[in-house]
């Protein structure tokens, strides 16, 4: 490599980081992975109960149509399990207001994408305020809002109603993105292509500064380390990608693309039971809230562990992470209790995770434009800075802010890595 210590450097071990790597050693190309946690896998993590059954504290479902994480779950031999779905869903509080069903909901988010992202007619305007001049009943609307805050986990004051249309339109889901989960964890496929870059991992290694020159980038980590490389790859989410210093500054249009963003806001939480008793009564175990936006719960039992998973997105996220673990705990039973009967509160076991302000993620699921004109963020962070290109789950042509949309992030950013890699060796033999 001749003064380099590897062809390309990956800064982040979350699946995007992992599977652009996955690819280029695949490509014979030298890398090191540098990852300021002290596990893999980013957004996605897990956590175990007291008994070791282990569940997903971070990202968690997938489903036939996102082909490339079903295909790490076969690569690595992951059992899946099936989302348990059968029964009603309930909108709480009740009784509830006229129109306020999840069908109504799924007719607003259908009209919203019936809009061309790029109409002048909504420059803009937020989704909340396109939201607001809607003629849909009170209770729709209440829904639709829960559903928006739920899944990007921001305000839908702060979201463009631009972006909340492309990125809907790229969630190619023509049925039901909560269809499986891994029984053994879909963390465990992170760690399992972990494995597999054995020496060219390095965790607790946070990189904070890249100095670019004529065909090298110099990296330098929280440590002090500094190593060299053809290449890099930036594969963590554009908040925290926007945090790392660069030598020459990086030019002005990317800077502005990485200051578009914001974090999302989420607590999840894992309550186990001794069994999934909500089904006596015909329920499926799925719960939306209206009276508490971006409140949402559904059945997570499999043959390990009757559970459900219960997701705290957007505004209430923030207002629930400052009043502290107990409040949060407290008021998870509550509504439970509520909504399902007095059996919620006999928990036989609490996991929760506070992804708000997280240091190394900012939080999740995704972090979202939230600056009204910033059309062009997504394709000026693709393009990068060659030798420093970008990947992570927001860009992603299909599934942002899924598994799916990391790893396909990650491979696009390897093979515009190795196209410039096979690029640099033409020229320097027709050089020769």
């Amino acid at each position: 490599m001749s003064g380099y210590d590897a062809d390309v450097i990956v800064a982040g071990a979350g699946f995007a980081g992992l599977s652009a790597a996955d690819a280029l050693v695949s490509a014979g190309l030298d890398v090191i992975v540098l990852e300021a946690r002290d596990r893999v896998g980013g957004r996605v993590e897990a956590s175990a109960f007291a008994d070791g059954v282990a569940m997903d504290t971070g990202g968690q479902f997938i489903c036939d149509e996102m082909p490339n994480v079903m295909a790490l779950t076969r690569r690595f031999n992951l059992p899946l399990a099936e989302t348990p779905l059968d029964g009603a869903f309930l909108i709480e509080p009740q009784p509830f207001e006229a129109g306020s069903s999840f069908a109504e909901s799924g007719r607003i988010r259908a009209r919203a994408n019936r809009i061309d992202p790029r109409d002048p007619n909504i420059s803009g305007l937020t989704a909340g305020e396109w939201l607001a001049r809607q003629s849909d009943p009170p209770g729709a609307k209440a829904s639709y809002q829960a559903m928006v805050e739920g899944l990007w986990c921001r305000s839908m004051s702060e979201i463009p109603l631009w972006y909340l249309i492309d990125n809907d339109r790229r969630t190619i889901s023509n049925g039901n993105e909560l269809q499986y989960f891994a029984e053994g964890t879909i963390h465990a496929a992170a760690e399992a292509l972990a494995a597999t870059l054995g020496k060219r991992l390095r965790l607790e290694a946070p990189v904070v500064r890249m100095d670019r020159s004529e065909g090298s980038v110099s990296v330098t980590t929280g440590a002090g380390g500094v190593l060299t490389a053809r290449q890099v790859i930036i594969a963590v989410p554009p908040v925290m990608a926007s945090r790392i210093a660069h030598v020459p500054d990086l030019p002005n249009a990317l800077n502005g693309a990485l200051s578009a963003w914001k974090s999302g806001t989420v607590i999840k939480a894992l309550v186990r039971f001794e069994r999934p008793f909500w089904r006596d009564r015909g329920l499926s175990g799925m719960v939306m809230w209206r009276d508490t936006l971006g409140l949402f719960a559904c059945d997570v039992s499999s043959r390990q562990a009757s559970a459900l998973v219960m997701f705290a997105g957007g505004p209430v996220a923030v207002e629930w992470s400052a009043k502290g673990h107990a409040f949060i705990e407290a008021e998870i039973c509550r509504r439970l209790v509520a909504a399902l009967g007095p059996q919620a509160a006999e928990v036989a076991g609490l996991l929760i995770r506070d992804w708000v302000g997280d240091p190394w993620s900012g939080g999740g699921y995704s972090d979202v434009i939230t600056d009204l004109q910033a059309y062009d963020a997504e394709d000026i962070l693709r393009a990068g800075a060659p030798p420093v290109h970008f990947a992570s789950s927001e860009l992603s042509p299909s599934f942002p802010a899924y598994i799916e949309g990391a790893i396909v992030a990650g491979r696009e950013a390897a093979m515009r890595v190795i196209a410039a890699h096979q690029s640099a060796i033409a020229t320097s033999a027709s050089g020769s």
